[in-house]
């Protein structure tokens, strides 16, 4: 893909440099905030793994996937034989973890540079895209890897992968950014794109699609739900993917676009209106935050979570916010604005919800060391208590691009994408 980089470093600074189109930065004071002490370090984190850039792979920016047993699936966007990512597991055996790297990328029509994470299908394969190469050339790709079908005493059986669909930079859609991907009852497979879509408004290589894979047979077909685009505030280039409601509707936000000088989007697509896009919140205005990074998620009572990378005017440490259903319209607030100091400083991930309502995530690069860090927001008294879980220092991990998992336990799961010393991130355990 044009622009991408080898290092964490550059990284950031492209996303930097996307964040900065946006002219505004803003604060929002729709609910009451209780902030808790910045720093409450009672979690004891735990570095399972440290990647080498070698065939272990390197820089994993998505988050993880835990299956039944505990153990944990993710990607890395550098590294493996190849050089153009992998996809691993980490088992927990009786003397610790054991990485095995399920799938090295070839580059070319096998696709290279994960960006996202990989999850189950309901077919317990998994299911994931890259960002980067392909048969019309650097469009991405979304493919599937499935273990073997007999049973395997061995960490390192093979897995086998299979390219789903390749992405020809037209109409189509092009470059799968950091989503994961969502399936709907049938199996179905539903994603976006960050550029593609035809959008001859847009900078940065058309406004990006909402894509829809459908199974016949052993081949799939994309059908191209909605495509964004510059004009209409319908927002723009969504970096992250979407999630579905019971009767079919997806939801998602848009880095870029909207009403208030490129300051993203969160938007409803519904099936019963021919994927007609209703934005929920244009981010931006005065006083409002901006730039949503990461992509939503959705509460028994069909409330939405996210959170943005720019917070309010002079704090860039990002914000969570809440969108209420109310009738035809949708209520948005603040749950708490995110101490930060300089920019893009905030949460680039989706949040996760426990089964108490309680909100965890993690910043780039926000906590008292600017290394990034995990946090938890509680619902009390009517507003919500923000708690500094970990700050990351450099040694144990730097720049947390993904967000967190949980087990049964109430252990958290997350990766950094580089460390004080390389650029090659580490995955992580925090224990309560």
């Amino acid at each position: 893909m044009a622009g991408f980089s080898q290092g964490v470093a550059a990284s950031i600074f492209e996303i930097s440099r996307r964040t900065r189109r946006v002219a505004q930065t803003s604060a929002l004071v729709l609910a009451v905030i209780i902030i808790a002490a910045l720093a409450v370090q009672a979690q004891t984190l735990s570095v399972l793994h440290a990647f080498t850039g070698k065939g272990d792979g390197g820089a994993p920016y998505a988050g993880l996937t835990i299956d039944q047993a505990g153990n944990l699936y993710g990607t890395t966007a550098t590294g493996g034989a190849a050089g153009y990512g992998t996809v691993f597991k980490l088992s927990h055996t009786k003397t610790g973890w054991t990485l095995s790297t399920l799938y090295t990328f070839q580059g070319g029509a096998d696709g290279g540079y994960p960006y996202a994470g990989v999850v189950f299908g309901p077919d317990g394969a998994l299911y994931g895209t890259t960002s980067d190469y392909g048969i019309s050339g650097g469009y991405g790709t979304v493919f599937s890897l499935r273990p073997p079908s007999s049973a395997c005493r061995s960490v390192l059986c093979p897995w086998t992968k299979t390219v789903l669909y390749h992405f020809q930079s037209g109409m189509d859609g092009a470059t799968p950014g950091y989503g994961d991907l969502a399936f709907d009852a049938d199996g179905n497979i539903y994603g976006t794109t960050f550029n593609g879509g035809g959008g001859a408004d847009c900078t940065y290589s058309n406004c990006g699609v909402v894509y829809k894979l459908s199974r016949s047979g052993a081949s799939w077909t994309e059908s191209v739900l909605y495509r964004f685009s510059d004009s209409g505030n319908g927002g723009s280039n969504p970096e992250t993917g979407v999630i579905l409601d019971s009767a079919g509707n997806l939801y998602g936000t848009t880095f870029l676009g909207g009403v208030y000088s490129n300051g993203g989007v969160a938007y409803k697509l519904s099936p019963s209106q021919g994927w007609m896009e209703t934005v929920l919140h244009s981010f931006g205005a005065i006083n409002d935050a901006s730039s949503p990074f990461g992509g939503l998620i959705m509460d028994q009572q069909g409330n939405l979570y996210g959170t943005t990378t720019e917070g309010p005017t002079n704090d860039y440490g990002g914000t969570v916010y809440e969108l209420q259903p109310f009738g035809d319209s949708w209520t948005y607030s603040t749950l708490v604005d995110l101490p930060g100091s300089t920019l893009t400083n905030g949460p680039f991930a989706a949040l996760i919800m426990d089964a108490a309502g309680n909100l965890y995530g993690t910043t780039v690069s926000d906590g008292s060391l600017g290394n990034g860090n995990v946090f938890e927001l509680t619902p009390s008294g009517g507003g919500w208590t923000y708690t500094d879980l970990h700050d990351f220092n450099g040694h144990d991990g730097s720049q947390p691009l993904g967000g967190v998992v949980l087990d049964a336990h109430g252990n958290i799961y997350g990766t950094t994408s580089a460390t004080s010393s390389s650029i090659y991130g580490e995955v992580w355990e925090l224990k309560p």
